[in-house]
């Protein structure tokens, strides 16, 4: 059925990476399959609330995130990943750990738009200084190569964002 058993979606905030992942896990519960979603800022508020938003801090945040993944793919478990994943080297992190399940996704949306979106004002707050080491504003997001499946967001609504990784996840 899926060829990719962790889905990593990751892109700035406001992409729309947690609307995605919300609607591909609809999607695979209602085929019968168990699914996990793995949120940036719901792992943050909980098992990842002693990290900050340094390079390591980042990197430990993916670590940790990709070997839950891990654990989860070896259950039989579809995990959907949502998670900024700014710099390539945390992207070579998580496919080191996760291997041949991995399907990274990118969720391509200029910042001004991202910023549009923004209804946590985390944008506001990061150019007012108030959040330091902001992706998109303070903080640097290195691109992918052409390898990685790119979704541009801006230009598709969340639905047909999802059909766009669901043909891609069933070919």
């Amino acid at each position: 059925m899926i060829n990719k058993r962790v889905i990593w979606l990751f892109g700035l905030s406001g992409a729309g990476k947690t609307t995605l992942s919300r609607l591909l896990a609809e999607k695979l519960e209602q085929l019968g399959r168990s699914v996990v979603l793995l949120d940036g800022d719901e792992l943050r508020a909980g098992l990842n609330a002693d990290l900050g938003f340094s390079n390591e801090d980042r990197a430990e945040n993916i670590r940790r995130a990709s070997h839950i993944a891990d654990l989860l793919v070896k259950q039989n478990i579809v995990c959907i990943g949502s998670f900024i994943t700014p710099m390539d080297a945390h992207r070579q992190l998580v496919s080191g750990i996760v291997g041949e399940e991995l399907l990274l996704v990118y969720l391509d949306c200029p910042a001004s738009e991202c910023e549009r979106r923004d209804v946590k004002g985390l944008y506001r707050k990061a150019r007012e200084r108030r959040i330091p080491d902001f992706t998109g504003v303070s903080a640097s997001f290195e691109l992918p190569d052409a390898r990685v499946l790119s979704i541009d967001t801006r230009h598709h609504t969340p639905e047909e964002s999802a059909a766009i990784l669901w043909c891609k996840l069933t070919e």
